[in-house]
């Protein structure tokens, strides 16, 4: 009964009531991206747009996006839940009710809204729910978190046409990403920023599903 009490309260969002508690002042993070060098933090170069993406375990996911040419910086945190500035030990709990997001700078004149969206919908398998895999818990959900009404418009559109190709691949399921106004963002602390930089052998659980996401 233990075991299924954890397993519930994992995949399970929290309440207002029964959330941690968290605090008020923000953990310590990294000030610059390990790879290029750039600042995590704003400001940003002018005209530079940020997207929020969450995809399971965000090491692997944001080493996805830093590779992409025309974004400026990435960084991980979490977003979507209601503890403020919690840590990567209270997320990990569920009951704080945040995702692993990945925070991506990017320029718009290079690289478009929608080929990220690509990468997101391609890269993992959006029709788990609470889960990633092995990864088990409302952490490792799928999300994005828009920042106007044209990200989630081209989002919305994004997945409505990624589960038309999934349905004609014959891939069962339904894409469960959460798709919402981003709230507030909290940096993760500083040994996960660029984690696979630092740890080329390190665990990555990203897993697509082979179906192309005909957008971007």
């Amino acid at each position: 009964m233990f075991v299924i009490d954890m397993f519930n309260k994992k995949t399970a969002m929290p309440t207002p009531e029964t959330a941690l508690p968290g605090r008020e002042q923000p953990i310590p993070t990294s000030d610059n991206h390990f790879v290029n060098g750039h600042s995590l933090h704003e400001p940003y170069p002018d005209g530079m747009e940020i997207a929020y993406f969450g995809m399971g375990c965000f090491w692997g996911a944001e080493r996805l996006f830093w590779k992409i040419p025309g974004v400026h910086v990435t960084a991980v945190g979490y977003a979507g839940g209601i503890t403020p500035h919690p840590t990567y030990q209270e997320t990990t709990t569920g009951l704080t009710g945040h995702a692993e997001i990945v925070k991506v700078v990017f320029d718009p004149a290079v690289v478009s809204y929608r080929v990220l969206l690509k990468t997101f919908f391609e890269e993992h398998d959006p029709t788990q729910g609470m889960r990633q895999g092995n990864d088990i818990g409302t952490t490792y959900r799928s999300a994005v978190y828009t920042t106007n009404e044209a990200q989630a418009a081209e989002a919305r559109e994004a997945m409505a046409a990624f589960q038309a190709a999934l349905d004609s691949a014959g891939k069962k399921g339904r894409i469960t990403t959460e798709i919402a106004p981003l709230d507030i963002f909290y940096y993760a602390e500083d040994y996960h920023q660029q984690y696979l930089a630092k740890n080329p052998g390190g665990y990555c659980g990203l897993r697509g599903t082979g179906v192309s996401c005909p957008v971007g």
